[in-house]
């Protein structure tokens, strides 16, 4: 059955066309005048008025011809189901921009960036208080077990234990070129004497990104109870240069309940570590000089050589023994009544109290007096008792060589504690892939370039988009940094730092780390 409109055939088909023409003014709002001109409607088609179609219904009844008839119920389903459909999506899309807008002219307030550096600071809310820096960190503990990921993590971590192998094989050869050298005879009875040896690698305690991310490999030989330092350096894919860093010779602790004592081999395992007067190395970076105190940490021992010669090792006094066990019980109740507190605002309270450290620290020495520590505890609102702090104040300043001053960063470890070696290898790995000119600072425009947000679980879903996980990260790490357009390894160190509080499990920590910077 044909239907006639004004002396045009139509079918049902061309009616539902028409009528769909019809709206589509009203889905996009603007209809092309050059289009119009090149296709005028025929005579007999009356002239529509663009200005007069708007989104009422009442209106939209004006348009229709008088004798158009009815359509049939079939094509009324189908319209009414389109018209559904757009207003939710006109809906969907306005609601979406309206947030957009929001956050835009949010994020453009000059206020707001002084609110959330004086949350950092911890000045202007509670430690109680959760904030949006806060929710935004905690989305990259999101990340889960992939059991894909974690064949090919397998994979990788076999490839770097080959590498790292390789690596400690090279600074031994060199090691004994350089020892054997100095000797007149190459007898059997000298190579022997330097086969008598622990072997470990060790770091930098540094917030200088460039001197904490050095690769370090050391050995203590227990015939005469001396130790010695090797730098590893790679240039390229196939050049290497491994040279001397502390010189061979005997030492003593410099700070601690073993200060002035002669180290042994008791004092070398994972974790450890081992203090230098930085004026008894002239050879040392400036950057290292400026403290007093070198202080190097154990990564990785070779347990079974450390086994074997466990039973010549001379054992340390018992009072020595019982009073770091004290001191470690004095560590651990401050940090226990500290970790709920930090549980979900760790990333803010440490990179907050670096920034406030350094601030202090006018003499750029690593060094705070008891008042400043102390208002540092009570501008982050860290709850410490007035008994435990004065027990942690001794036992901190009886081992500083500062009189009346202690190393902030170790007070820091003793009222938060600090991640294991374990954990800190993958953080210090992330930084050294990022910072691949070896400048101890990494750019934001790098680091969008390298963090991959692909597998994230809200992304995965469906919930978040790629890019929006991504800039959340940015954000975060923007808002913790002294400078808006680059990240230090002190900051850098101390957002994974926080983020690790709570995450009882090293493989969960180790992926937060692995999916998004692909190590």
């Amino acid at each position: 059955m044909h239907l006639e409109v004004k002396g045009v055939a139509t079918s049902p088909r061309s009616q539902s066309q028409v009528l769909l023409r019809r709206k589509k003014p009203l889905q996009q709002g603007w209809v092309s005048r050059s289009w119009a001109t090149q296709n005028p409607y025929p005579p007999v088609v009356p002239r529509l008025d663009l200005g007069s179609l708007v989104g009422s219904d009442d209106e939209e009844q004006d348009i229709i011809p008088e004798n158009l008839p009815s359509p049939t119920g079939k094509y009324k389903l189908k319209y009414q189901q389109y018209k559904t459909e757009m207003k939710e999506g006109y809906k969907e899309y306005s609601q979406r921009n309206s947030e957009m807008t929001k956050s835009n002219i949010t994020h453009q307030q000059p206020s707001r960036n002084k609110i959330d550096e004086k949350c950092i600071l911890g000045e202007e809310t509670s430690a109680d208080d959760v904030t949006t820096l806060d929710r935004k960190t905690l989305l990259q503990r999101d990340y889960v077990h992939d059991p894909q990921h974690v064949q090919h993590s397998a994979r990788k971590s076999d490839a770097e234990t080959v590498a790292a192998e390789k690596k400690r094989q090279i600074v031994t050869e060199q090691m004994m070129i350089d020892h054997l050298s100095r000797i007149r005879t190459h007898s059997t009875l000298t190579e022997n004497v330097l086969s008598h040896k622990v072997q470990f690698d060790g770091r930098i305690i540094s917030r200088n990104g460039r001197d904490a991310c050095r690769e370090l490999i050391g050995f203590f030989f227990t015939h005469d109870q001396s130790l010695t330092l090797y730098e590893y350096r790679q240039f390229g894919k196939n050049r290497t240069n491994v040279l001397p860093f502390i010189q061979k010779n005997i030492y003593s602790h410099q700070c601690g309940r073993r200060k002035g004592k002669q180290y042994q081999l008791d004092d070398f395992y994972i974790g450890a570590t081992l203090t230098f007067l930085s004026s008894d190395h002239p050879s040392l970076p400036e950057s290292m000089k400026e403290n007093i105190l070198l202080r190097l940490r154990i990564t990785n021992i070779d347990q079974i050589a450390l086994d074997s010669l466990k039973t010549t090792s001379v054992k340390y006094e018992k009072d020595i023994i019982s009073q770091e066990a004290n001191d470690r019980l004095v560590f651990k109740a401050v940090q226990d009544v500290l970790k709920e507190k930090l549980h979900k605002r760790g990333v803010r309270i440490l990179t907050g109290l670096g920034k406030y450290f350094q601030q202090l620290d006018k003499e750029g020495n690593g060094l705070l007096d008891k008042a400043d520590l102390k208002q540092a505890l009570k501008v982050f609102h860290l709850g410490v008792s007035e008994e435990d702090f004065e027990s942690l104040w001794l036992i901190l300043s009886s081992s500083s060589n500062d009189e009346g001053k202690v190393d902030y960063g170790e007070f820091k470890r003793a009222i938060i504690g600090e991640m294991n070696e374990y954990r800190k290898s993958f953080v210090r790995k992330v930084f050294m892939k990022l910072d691949f000119n070896k400048t101890g600072i990494v750019t934001l425009t790098d680091i969008r370039k390298c963090y991959c947000a692909k597998k994230h679980p809200q992304v995965i879903s469906g919930h978040s988009t790629e890019e929006e996980v991504k800039s959340s990260f940015l954000e975060t790490l923007k808002a913790i940094c002294s400078k808006s357009d680059e990240v230090s390894y002190g900051e850098f160190e101390d957002y994974y730092e926080g983020l690790s509080i709570g995450i009882a499990d090293d493989e969960d920590f180790v992926n937060i780390l692995r999916i998004p910077w692909g190590i």
